[in-house]
């Protein structure tokens, strides 16, 4: 088990897990932006928060940000319809992508970091919120982000 993260064996993980999720499930293709460190917590947002919990050795919170419409399109993709607003439905579909993604990317690293359990995920949606991680003590923020082409 890993004393350290090595954060490029992150990113290559998160990454290649959210490729593989969003092409064998959605039937989008994503391309993966410069991963960062945020030196402040986000600012408020508005749209869809998805969160699962990652428990072991090494803890962590997994999460799909995205407006309304992006949402509603990931679950018409995934349900095979068209959703106008984000109901039940869309909520749904977006614990269960971030699931997918989080357990594929879990999996990719046990060998490295340890086993892992997850969390039930939780799905947030409103007009300006703030998602944060209670624990982060460094006050730095690790994001990366996906561009989805096909959904415009």
């Amino acid at each position: 088990m890993a004393e350290e993260i090595d954060q490029e064996k992150l990113v290559a993980a998160m990454r290649s897990s959210t490729q593989e999720v969003f092409s064998t499930m959605l039937g989008m293709e994503v391309t993966a932006g410069e991963p960062f460190m945020q030196a402040s917590k986000p600012g408020p947002a508005d749209g869809v928060v998805s969160l699962v919990g990652l428990a072991g050795n090494w803890v962590g919170t997994g999460s799909i940000c995205c407006t309304a419409e992006f949402a509603c399109k990931i679950c018409g993709h995934m349900l095979m319809s068209e959703y106008a607003s984000v109901n039940q439905d869309v909520l749904d579909a977006m614990g269960e992508v971030t699931n997918m993604i989080v357990g594929n990317f879990k999996l990719a690293m046990e060998d490295y970091l340890g086993p892992m359990g997850l969390s039930i995920p939780m799905v947030i949606f409103g007009h300006n919120f703030t998602a944060r991680s209670v624990n982060n003590t460094d006050g730095r923020w690790f994001r990366s982000n996906a561009r989805a082409d096909e959904w415009k």
